[in-house]
């Protein structure tokens, strides 16, 4: 058939819209208010916006987590926030490291191929100055690779983090995560085609003056077998009955730390007085010995009680539940 209308084809559209058969303004509307998307076929976006989110929620609890895992073992102040889910290729995603840098590839037990774990100069040797006795100053970071005794001591706080990872991810799917090798080059590592799909997940570290970045890298094609878990009504489902998220849920909650303060007494002294006080020292307050006192979860108040021991062990017995406006 010819693409190209004949006079009798033309005069017979003609006659129709004359005729008033073809209402030609209803279908311009139509067409006007359609939503056009652009898409770009050298970046495919196979992952769905639902599965982005789920990825997006599944690691800020595990920023939480490693702020905290991270926190205590360098005996500082550590926080760690996601800035971003993104999809882009791989070699997008290796253009735009440092070189040299902290490269490592994560291997998962469920999972066939390789996950990439990186983390900036900028936060890696203030880490290591940490480790070593430092006081996690600002500092030049040197534009060298990483030496074998770096990569020795750095791989144990690396460690530490995927036993977080591994613990979100169980939510999902009870993934161990792994160090399976480790670059500073990462132009030395294609790990999947140039053009491959990626997810890049994106944090921000900073411990006291020092920040950096942390990418955790996830090629398409090893969390694929995965995907479908990924789903919000298989990972809410639990809303609806299923008592396989419940579990997940209530087994994720019972992993979480809260922090427990108990309040004794309040009262105020001067400064030349507290840069006195010494071991065995005593501070008067307005409060009776026999009064109870309260007890905070999260900085919130929540019951009042009063102290004491069991077997050894310091102890607090619940009296009556406080309210939320409730102070000593």
């Amino acid at each position: 058939m010819s693409d190209i209308l004949d006079q009798d084809e033309v005069n017979a559209l003609l006659d129709i819209v004359e005729k008033g058969k073809l209402d030609v303004s209803a279908t311009s509307d139509v067409e006007e208010s359609a939503e056009v998307y652009l898409y770009d076929f050298k970046r495919p976006e196979r992952v769905s916006k639902d599965q982005m989110r789920a990825l997006e929620n599944l690691h800020e609890i595990f920023a939480r987590n490693f702020s905290a895992t991270l926190s205590s073992y360098l005996r500082t102040i550590a926080d760690i926030k996601l800035i971003s889910v993104e999809q882009l290729t791989y070699s997008e995603f290796v253009l735009s490291l440092p070189n040299p840098t902290c490269f490592n590839l994560l291997s998962a037990d469920l999972l066939e191929g390789d996950i990439i774990l990186e983390l900036n100069p900028s936060i890696v040797y203030p880490v290591l100055d940490r480790l070593v006795g430092g006081t996690l100053q600002t500092a030049d970071v040197p534009d060298r690779p990483i030496s074998e005794v770096e990569w020795a001591v750095v791989s144990k706080v690396i460690e530490k983090g995927l036993v977080n990872l591994s613990s979100v991810w169980s939510n999902v799917r009870e993934i161990s995560f792994a160090i399976k090798r480790q670059e500073t080059n990462p132009q030395l590592m294609q790990v999947v085609a140039p053009n491959e799909p990626v997810v890049l997940i994106c944090f921000e570290v900073n411990i006291g003056e020092i920040s950096g970045l942390m990418n955790l890298c996830l090629p398409f094609v090893v969390i694929e077998p995965v995907m479908g878990d990924l789903n919000p009504q298989a990972w809410f489902g639990y809303s609806r009955g299923d008592a396989e998220g419940e579990n997940r849920m209530k087994k994720g909650i019972e992993r979480a730390e809260i922090e427990v303060v108990c309040s004794l007494a309040k009262t105020e002294i001067d400064v030349s007085h507290l840069l006195n006080l010494k071991a065995g020292d005593v501070l008067h307050t307005s409060r009776r010995m026999e009064s109870d006192v309260l007890l905070s979860i999260d900085g919130k108040p929540k019951f009042w009680g009063k102290p004491g021991q069991i077997r050894g062990k310091k102890a607090f017995r619940i009296v009556r539940e406080a309210r939320g406006e409730d102070t000593l």
